[in-house]
C-alpha cells in the first residue's frame, strides 16, 4: 500500500454516496491536522432538510475551498472535479456494495445525529426516495467512474474496493476509526 505522505498535502476522498467519505475524511484529518471539507455541506443550505444551494453558488464556495494549501476534500459532484483534481495531489477511492450504503443511509437518517462525520448543521434529515434510487441504481456502479477519473488524472492514489482492504488502509496509515 502507498504511503499516506506520497498523497502530499490536498488529498480528494471518493466514494459511492453512504459508504463513508466523511468518517475517512476526518480520520485523515486528525491523522495530518489538515482541514476536512465536506462538500455536501457546501452543497446544500443548512438548518433544512438538504435543501441544495444554487449552482453558482456552489461552484462559488467549491472553488474557493480549493484554493487552500492543505484539507481533505471528500465528495464527489462530477461537474467540478476537474477544478478539484487540478489542485489535488493525492486521491483515495473506496467502493463497496450498495445494499451497505443503502443500510448505511438509513440508520444515518433515521438515527439523525448531529455529531456524524459531515453531517450537514441543523439539517432535518427524512428519508427520501430520490436518495434510495441514487444509492441503489444511479450511483450502484458508480466505483469503475470514480477509478477511471482518478486514473485520467494521474495523481497518486489508493483505491478500496473491499471493507478488508479499507481497515487494512486504517491500519496502516495508523488512523483512528470512530
Amino acid at each position: 500500500m502507498r504511503p499516506l505522505q506520497s498523497l502530499g498535502e490536498r488529498i480528494v476522498v471518493l466514494r459511492p454516496s453512504n459508504a463513508g467519505k466523511s468518517t475517512l475524511a476526518v480520520a485523515l484529518s486528525k491523522k495530518l491536522g489538515f482541514p476536512a471539507i465536506h462538500l455536501d455541506q457546501l452543497h446544500h443550505l443548512p438548518d433544512t432538510d438538504w435543501q441544495q444551494r444554487p449552482e453558482v453558488e456552489f461552484a462559488a464556495l467549491h472553488d474557493t475551498a480549493i484554493l487552500g494549501e492543505t484539507w481533505i476534500m471528500e465528495g464527489n459532484y462530477s461537474r467540478i472535479m476537474p477544478q478539484r483534481f487540478a489542485r489535488a495531489t493525492g486521491a483515495i477511492l473506496v467502493t463497496s456494495n450498495h445494499w451497505l450504503r443503502f443500510a448505511r443511509y438509513l440508520k444515518r437518517t433515521l438515527s439523525n445525529r448531529a455529531e456524524r462525520a459531515g453531517h450537514l448543521e441543523g439539517a432535518k434529515d427524512s428519508i427520501k426516495w430520490e436518495m434510495i434510487h441514487w444509492i441503489l441504481v444511479k450511483t450502484r456502479n458508480s466505483g469503475l467512474k470514480y477509478s477511471r477519473a482518478i486514473q485520467e488524472s494521474g495523481l497518486p492514489a489508493v483505491e478500496c474496493r473491499t471493507a478488508e482492504e479499507l481497515n487494512e488502509l486504517y491500519r496502516a496509515w495508523e488512523l483512528l476509526q470512530k
